[in-house]
């Protein structure tokens, strides 16, 4: 990790431990992290919706969207020493740390998406670098512009040495399937990075607010339809069959969606060979495990393969799963010893090719 955090982003010195060896636990996928503060940026390029964090404490703060408060947080966001605590207390050996969904602006001015992410790649990197041990990390990128997105693609991986990076599951009116977004997945594909696809709730229809369903139908059903509208668009397999995308959430409805997204193909076209159908296709994507449910995990399984389903769990925020991989636990009877080792550790030990 080459990043040190800046006086606003370090963590306590008591945070900071020299790296121990290797060890044996689970491998957290989906977590999140934001710094403390983040960069002045209507400054940059005035926008209306630009986030902010707003400290109140040593241990407290509360992120806001264009001035507004939007969620409160607390030090687990950006102290090494709290996620650790957590972390051996649930036997979990390393957590893979991304950005917070509100924090992806995808519809913004790409001059201030840019320093925004490249303030948040900073800050992770500087995390990570407090126990590389234990930590890792999946970047921001300006996905509306992608030649500024290919370029801080390339500083994460080959100079912060991040395992990839995380986007939305829209950028604007844009579907991620759009040929414009081919060179950003193009160059993923040739860094090896894995893109972590997430859902936030900035972009979902105020008709699933108002209902008091943004989290439980809302999220699943934006990640669902961005992923049915890559399987079916022939982006993947046409334009980016090198491109590692995995969805958070176990890929939100997609899973129950598939069979209904084969026949529909065979309606359009009943001649559709059976490679090229979405379920089949979805076998080249990956996943997180975290479905809340034994019945959601395994279809997910089902549905991606034994060796594309990561243990996940959207730690620190009120979604998590608690205690780390309590449905691979639940689904003990279920799942095979292997398999259930697969979606804890071995599988991202293999994709990921962490040590």
């Amino acid at each position: 990790m080459a990043a040190v955090p800046g006086p606003d982003t370090a963590v306590p010195s008591a945070a900071v431990t020299a790296p121990g060896p290797a060890r044996k636990g689970l491998i957290d996928l989906h977590t999140h992290a934001i710094a403390p503060s983040l960069p002045d940026l209507a400054a940059v390029a005035p926008w209306a919706h630009w986030p902010s964090v707003e400290q109140s404490s040593e241990t407290d703060a509360r992120i806001l969207v264009g001035g507004r408060p939007y969620r409160d947080i607390d030090s687990r966001c950006w102290s090494a020493s709290r996620r650790l605590a957590d972390m051996d207390a649930e036997g979990v050996a390393l957590q893979v740390v991304s950005p917070v969904p509100v924090t992806f602006c995808h519809d913004a001015p790409a001059d201030g998406a840019a320093v925004l992410a490249r303030a948040q790649n900073d800050f992770l990197a500087g995390l990570a670098a407090q126990r590389p041990d234990r930590f890792r990390a999946l970047g921001a990128v300006p996905l509306q512009s992608p030649g500024l997105a290919v370029a801080e693609l390339r500083r994460c991986v080959q100079q912060l040495g991040f395992l990839g990076v995380e986007i939305g599951t829209r950028v604007g009116h844009r579907e991620l399937g759009d040929a414009c977004l081919d060179p950003f997945f193009d160059t993923a594909a040739e860094l090896g990075a894995l893109v972590l696809v997430h859902p936030a709730d900035t972009a979902l229809d105020p008709r699933l607010a108002t209902l008091g369903v943004a989290f439980g139908a809302g999220l699943p059903g934006e990640t669902g339809v961005a992923a049915a509208g890559l399987l079916t668009s022939g982006a993947l397999p046409r334009r980016r069959p090198g491109a590692r995308l995995c969805l958070a959430h176990a890929g939100g409805t997609l899973p129950w969606l598939l069979p209904r997204l084969d026949q529909g193909e065979l309606i359009k076209n009943p001649d559709t060979p059976p490679g090229r159908l979405p379920s089949a296709l979805a076998q080249s994507l990956y996943s997180d495990s975290l479905t809340y449910d034994v019945e959601g995990l395994l279809l997910a399984v089902h549905r991606y393969g034994a060796g594309h389903v990561m243990l996940g769990t959207d730690y620190p925020f009120a979604a998590r799963e608690s205690p780390a991989g309590a449905v691979i636990s639940e689904a003990r009877s279920r799942l095979p010893p292997g398999l259930r080792v697969a979606v804890g550790s071995a599988n991202a030990h293999g994709i990921l090719a962490i040590t």
